[in-house]
């Protein structure tokens, strides 16, 4: 180690300090340009879509008091609105100079006396006053208007793009900026690297020299080695229990999780929204279901299906009930165990099946529906579920949105397994078949 290499150390990391500085005020300015970017594109977005909505109202307008069908009136209030609202937007996205401007306050007078002269022709139209109406429409008057319009809409787009384009300009100067800073960089820690290896050199020197005294700690080392070891099995057994806190607070969150889906499912008005928040709500309780099996069964590795299937069906039949499917559910539960990812997988297509089951077996009324797990010899295991109402066509395509499905499908091959479904008549019976050890 020298003093040379210790001072080329320091003077490279006090300009690395110094580039990394200089790289946050460019990066400070690359996202106040985007955002002012971000902002301009709005502004031409809204000036745009306020150009389109008042032509749209006037080819609206012109509809109606040609043909007097007032199927127009309802494109002719849609484009109204969006015209309103982007003039609104529009004001809003401009700068507190331009917003109080003359030019701003003019566009805003001309827009609200189009459609002022746009609604006096229609309401004119609508009293059968088909004179004064026409006779409005040919003073070329809202033709006028609209033009002068368009040159305040087409002069606030040309700026916008204007200002587009200098902020483009400005960050590829900052890339350019930043590119021979990181060039900069690169030499730098080139020397800090060099300075580096030069003190590591001298570090190795003085481990060869205190390579005879190392020699001589080696029994006190070793008798820190079983000293940590004790420590090492002390904080497995800290991990273990940390991690079943864990699966615990997984569990309480991935609960809170399903009863806040739950409450949007209650306070939508849209059927399929809240099925499928439902269904959502369905799957997020098998996983929670998991964690909390791991947490009271005191295992981080496995998970003992015959307790948490159980508790999941008897959540799933409260859960139909709840719903107002009358359905019963009856379950033969073998003591068998999987890993934890292959439990969730289980759980799923567990919740699927059952679920669809409720929903699509009796329509008209209640029914049985068994659920069994049971292992073949000491071969593969069998989930069967079981239905005796309306059946399912082998080549049915999937009711709803077909997630379910494939969520199915996803999960059978994740845990390596084969899915069959057969007409039982009356009823169907889907199965699936999983290698278990």
């Amino acid at each position: 180690m020298t003093w040379l290499s210790v001072t080329l150390l320091g003077l490279g990391f006090m300009a690395l300090l110094l580039i990394v500085g200089v790289t946050f005020n460019l990066a400070e300015r690359s996202q106040s340009q985007f955002d002012t970017s971000l902002s301009t594109q709005e502004l031409s977005a809204a000036a745009v879509e306020l150009r389109y909505g008042l032509q749209a109202a006037e080819s609206a307008q012109r509809g109606y008091i040609a043909s007097g069908n007032e199927i127009y009136l309802a494109p002719y209030g849609t484009a109204k609105a969006l015209a309103l609202r982007k003039l609104q937007k529009l004001t809003t996205l401009l700068e507190p100079g331009q917003r109080d401007g003359a030019a701003t306050q003019r566009l805003v007078m001309l827009i609200n006396s189009k459609i002022e002269e746009m609604d006096t022709t229609i309401a004119l139209k609508r009293e059968r006053k088909d004179e004064e109406a026409l006779s409005v429409f040919r003073s070329n008057r809202g033709k006028a208007i609209m033009d002068e319009a368009n040159v305040f809409i087409a002069s606030m787009i040309r700026n916008a793009n204007a200002r587009l384009t200098e902020n483009v300009d400005a960050q590829k100067n900052g890339l350019f900026r930043l590119r021979r800073i990181i060039l900069t960089s690169a030499v730098l820690i080139v020397v800090v690297v060099t300075s580096t290896y030069v003190m590591i050199v001298g570090v190795v020197r003085y481990l060869r020299r205190a390579r005879d005294v190392t020699a001589a700690l080696n029994s006190d080392l070793e008798t820190r080695v079983k000293n940590r070891t004790a420590e090492l099995s002390a904080a497995r057994d800290r991990a273990e229990i940390l991690l079943l806190e864990v699966n615990h607070r997984v569990s309480n969150s991935l609960a809170l999780v399903a009863a806040m889906v739950g409450m949007q499912s209650r306070a939508t008005t849209s059927t399929d929204t809240q099925e499928a928040l439902a269904e959502a709500q369905t799957r997020i309780n098998a996983v929670a279901l998991v964690h909390k099996e791991l947490y009271v069964s005191g295992e981080v590795q496995s998970v003992a299906l015959d307790g948490f299937l159980s508790s999941l069906l008897r959540q799933l039949e409260i859960s139909m009930r709840d719903a107002g499917h009358q359905a019963s559910l009856k379950q033969t539960i073998a003591a068998l165990s999987l890993p934890t990812d292959k439990s969730v997988s289980l759980g799923i297509i567990t919740s699927e099946w059952v679920t669809n089951a409720f929903k699509y077996a009796y329509p008209s009324g209640g029914g049985e529906i068994r659920v069994t797990l049971k292992r073949i010899g000491d071969g593969p295991a069998e989930l069967l579920v079981e239905d005796d109402g309306v059946g399912r066509k082998l080549d049915q395509r999937p009711q709803g949105t077909g997630l379910g499905t494939k969520l199915v499908k996803a999960m059978a091959s994740t845990l390596g397994g084969s899915i069959e479904y057969s007409e039982r008549r009356p009823g169907t019976t889907a199965k699936l078949t999983l290698p278990i050890t």
